[in-house]
Protein backbone atom coordinates (compact mmCIF):
# COMPACT_ATOMS: atom_id res chain seq x y z
CA UNK A 1 0.00 0.00 0.00
CA UNK A 2 0.84 3.27 -0.88
CA UNK A 3 -0.11 6.63 0.52
CA UNK A 4 0.10 9.95 -0.63
CA UNK A 5 -1.44 13.60 -2.27
CA UNK A 6 -4.36 13.54 -4.35
CA UNK A 7 -3.76 14.64 -7.96
CA UNK A 8 -5.53 15.72 -10.59
CA UNK A 9 -5.60 12.66 -12.50
CA UNK A 10 -7.21 10.57 -9.33
CA UNK A 11 -10.31 12.92 -9.71
CA UNK A 12 -12.31 10.54 -11.85
CA UNK A 13 -11.38 7.42 -10.01
CA UNK A 14 -12.16 8.88 -7.03
CA UNK A 15 -15.47 10.04 -8.31
CA UNK A 16 -16.78 6.61 -9.31
CA UNK A 17 -15.43 5.31 -5.82
CA UNK A 18 -17.72 7.92 -4.38
CA UNK A 19 -20.80 6.63 -6.41
CA UNK A 20 -20.23 3.32 -5.20
CA UNK A 21 -19.85 3.62 -1.79
CA UNK A 22 -22.51 7.24 -1.39
CA UNK A 23 -24.82 6.88 -3.91
CA UNK A 24 -27.44 9.19 -2.64
CA UNK A 25 -24.56 11.86 -1.74
CA UNK A 26 -21.46 11.43 -3.36
CA UNK A 27 -19.21 13.99 -4.44
CA UNK A 28 -19.44 14.33 -7.97
CA UNK A 29 -16.00 14.87 -10.33
CA UNK A 30 -17.19 18.59 -10.25
CA UNK A 31 -17.23 18.93 -6.52
CA UNK A 32 -14.31 16.96 -6.34
CA UNK A 33 -12.37 18.89 -8.98
CA UNK A 34 -13.64 22.65 -7.31
CA UNK A 35 -12.41 21.23 -3.85
CA UNK A 36 -9.28 20.15 -5.46
CA UNK A 37 -8.34 23.58 -6.87
CA UNK A 38 -9.57 25.58 -3.86
CA UNK A 39 -6.46 26.14 -2.50
CA UNK A 40 -8.17 24.99 0.99
CA UNK A 41 -8.24 21.33 0.28
CA UNK A 42 -5.69 18.62 1.02
CA UNK A 43 -6.66 14.75 0.14
CA UNK A 44 -4.65 11.72 0.62
CA UNK A 45 -5.37 8.46 -1.41
CA UNK A 46 -4.20 5.03 -0.93
CA UNK A 47 -2.83 2.97 -4.18
CA UNK A 48 -2.72 -0.81 -3.98
CA UNK A 49 -0.84 -1.74 -7.42
CA UNK A 50 -1.35 2.07 -8.97
CA UNK A 51 -5.28 1.77 -8.34
CA UNK A 52 -6.92 4.15 -5.89
CA UNK A 53 -8.46 1.71 -3.11
CA UNK A 54 -8.99 4.49 -0.36
CA UNK A 55 -8.88 8.17 0.04
CA UNK A 56 -10.01 10.70 2.10
CA UNK A 57 -10.18 14.38 2.23
CA UNK A 58 -10.24 17.57 4.19
CA UNK A 59 -10.90 21.53 3.66
CA UNK A 60 -9.69 24.00 5.67
CA UNK A 61 -11.27 27.43 7.10
CA UNK A 62 -9.50 29.47 8.98
CA UNK A 63 -9.69 28.26 12.64
CA UNK A 64 -11.58 24.93 12.01
CA UNK A 65 -11.29 22.13 9.73
CA UNK A 66 -13.71 19.98 7.82
CA UNK A 67 -13.20 15.89 6.78
CA UNK A 68 -15.16 15.95 3.78
CA UNK A 69 -15.21 12.43 2.96
CA UNK A 70 -13.50 9.32 3.56
CA UNK A 71 -13.52 5.80 1.54
CA UNK A 72 -12.24 2.58 1.61
CA UNK A 73 -13.17 -0.44 -1.29
CA UNK A 74 -14.95 -2.85 0.50
CA UNK A 75 -12.39 -5.72 0.06
CA UNK A 76 -9.72 -3.17 1.60
CA UNK A 77 -11.85 -2.54 4.94
CA UNK A 78 -10.91 -3.67 8.15
CA UNK A 79 -7.31 -3.63 7.12
CA UNK A 80 -6.88 0.22 8.60
CA UNK A 81 -6.88 1.93 5.68
CA UNK A 82 -9.55 4.72 6.92
CA UNK A 83 -7.76 5.02 10.45
CA UNK A 84 -4.64 6.00 8.28
CA UNK A 85 -5.89 8.07 6.24
CA UNK A 86 -8.11 9.89 9.42
CA UNK A 87 -4.64 10.29 10.79
CA UNK A 88 -3.17 11.88 7.85
CA UNK A 89 -5.70 14.22 7.75
CA UNK A 90 -5.67 15.31 11.20
CA UNK A 91 -2.23 15.60 11.05
CA UNK A 92 -2.44 18.23 8.37
CA UNK A 93 -5.28 19.99 10.10
CA UNK A 94 -2.59 20.07 13.10
CA UNK A 95 0.43 21.59 10.84
CA UNK A 96 -2.23 23.98 9.22
CA UNK A 97 -2.96 24.91 12.72
CA UNK A 98 -6.50 24.25 12.96
CA UNK A 99 -7.94 24.72 16.57
CA UNK A 100 -10.86 21.49 15.81
CA UNK A 101 -12.17 19.30 13.46
CA UNK A 102 -15.38 18.68 12.42
CA UNK A 103 -17.43 15.91 10.39
CA UNK A 104 -20.48 14.33 9.74
CA UNK A 105 -22.03 10.99 10.10
CA UNK A 106 -24.71 8.65 9.37
CA UNK A 107 -26.21 7.69 12.49
CA UNK A 108 -26.23 4.14 11.26
CA UNK A 109 -22.56 3.92 10.09
CA UNK A 110 -21.43 2.23 13.49
CA UNK A 111 -18.02 1.78 12.15
CA UNK A 112 -17.21 4.84 10.73
CA UNK A 113 -18.46 6.68 13.93
CA UNK A 114 -16.82 3.91 16.42
CA UNK A 115 -13.07 4.79 14.42
CA UNK A 116 -13.80 8.35 14.65
CA UNK A 117 -14.68 8.21 18.64
CA UNK A 118 -11.13 6.06 18.86
CA UNK A 119 -9.12 8.90 17.28
CA UNK A 120 -10.34 12.02 19.89
CA UNK A 121 -13.56 12.85 18.01
CA UNK A 122 -17.02 13.07 20.36
CA UNK A 123 -20.52 13.58 19.08
CA UNK A 124 -21.69 17.30 19.21
CA UNK A 125 -25.21 17.46 18.00
CA UNK A 126 -27.66 15.61 15.45
CA UNK A 127 -28.47 17.06 12.29
CA UNK A 128 -32.13 15.74 11.52
CA UNK A 129 -33.11 13.89 8.12
CA UNK A 130 -29.53 15.41 6.95
CA UNK A 131 -29.23 12.74 3.99
CA UNK A 132 -31.42 12.46 1.30
CA UNK A 133 -32.74 9.62 2.09
CA UNK A 134 -34.01 11.26 5.88
CA UNK A 135 -31.51 9.94 7.63
CA UNK A 136 -30.22 11.50 10.62
CA UNK A 137 -26.18 12.62 10.66
CA UNK A 138 -24.29 13.24 14.06
CA UNK A 139 -22.30 16.05 13.72
CA UNK A 140 -18.57 15.11 15.65
CA UNK A 141 -15.84 17.33 16.22
CA UNK A 142 -12.39 16.83 17.75
CA UNK A 143 -10.15 19.81 19.29
CA UNK A 144 -6.61 20.12 17.48
CA UNK A 145 -5.24 23.11 20.20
Amino acid sequence: MTYREWEFKDLMRIALLEKEFFPATAWTFQMLADSFHSGRFYGICCEEDGLVVGYGGVTFGVDDAEIDNIGVEEEYRGEGLGKTILGMLVKKAKEKKMKRIFLEVRVSNTAAMLLYLKHGFHGLYVRPRYYPDGEDAVVMVRELS
